[in-house]
């Protein structure tokens, strides 16, 4: 499988916003870009990024190299599309990771791609591929595996997935170990397409709800996951959309320097201490 060593060629439209390079595509865009990997066979890693992962990833290295290490990254949350505009440097529109993640198994399904899905819970697993047979009849699911594995475990993983010739994968897998199996073993996994989903697997599965469509359209999806969980969240929220307000008030002043010339290229990955634990951290979600 080919892979890519930078972000090139004709998609080759950015927006530099918080130390990133934005990719400033549409739905329509990005699916075309992951239709020619999967043809192809050469690699592309999606990344997505919201509010808190903008806050987060300036104390958090591991997290801001899995930015930059991304052949295509995306504004899953419509905070960040919100920012680009005020900053003057716009992005066309959100694109969250659940709705890309629906719609490239809708693509596989039209196209035979096969996709293998990494991470959840067993029995969220489970339901998930259910549901999945259900919506996608003809879709060929190369294999799954849920995310409670240890690190002895990973490279055994990483294995059965570059044998089953997947053309896609979705990780439905916390931080920091999402993060940490792509950089010991994304290289090796003869997938052309990953794509990091988070929670996505609890919601396809009918385990979590999603914000209605008209919240999802206002950008206040997090207001949603407030009112179901408050006492988790309130105070998560009000310290992360304050910091990335003022984050936003200062790049307008002082635009932060490109991250990517102080790290590594983003194809270059590099492998951190494997933890010990199983599956751990919290649900990743958009803001």
């Amino acid at each position: 499988m080919t892979t890519v060593g930078s972000r090139q060629g004709d998609f080759d439209s950015r927006q530099s916003l918080f130390g990133l390079e934005i990719d400033a595509m549409t739905m329509a865009e990005v699916l075309e870009r992951a239709h020619l990997a999967v043809q192809e066979r050469r690699r592309l890693l999606i990344g997505v990024v919201n509010a808190a992962k903008v806050v987060k990833m300036r104390k958090d290295e591991l997290l801001r190299n899995s930015l930059l290490a991304a052949d295509v990254l995306l504004a899953d949350g419509q905070s960040i599309v919100w920012a680009s505009r005020i900053l003057g440097r716009p992005l066309p529109e959100r694109v969250a990771g659940i709705d890309l993640f629906e719609r490239l198994l809708e693509s596989a399904n039209l196209n035979s791609a096969s996709v293998y899905f990494l991470g959840a819970r067993a029995d969220v697993l489970d339901a998930l591929l259910e549901q999945v047979g259900a919506r996608f009849p003809d879709l060929r699911v190369a294999g799954s595996r849920d995310g409670y594995f240890s690190a002895e475990q990973s490279s055994e993983v990483a294995e059965a997935i570059a044998a089953s010739n997947a053309d896609m994968l979705f990780l439905g897998m916390t931080s920091p170990k999402k993060e940490i199996f792509l950089a010991s073993f994304g290289d090796t996994l003869n997938v052309p397409l990953l794509h990091g989903v988070g929670g996505s697997f609890d919601i396809l599965a009918g385990v979590t709800r999603r914000a209605p469509r008209t919240w999802q359209r206002l950008g206040i999806e997090w207001a949603f996951r407030l009112l179901q969980e408050p006492r988790r969240l309130l105070s998560r929220y009000l310290s992360t959309n304050t910091a990335f307000i003022a984050l936003t008030l200062r790049e307008r002043i002082h635009p932060t320097a490109s991250y990517a010339g102080v790290s590594a290229t983003r194809r270059t990955h590099r492998a951190p201490e494997q933890p010990s634990s199983p599956e751990h951290g919290e649900r990743q979600g958009t803001q």
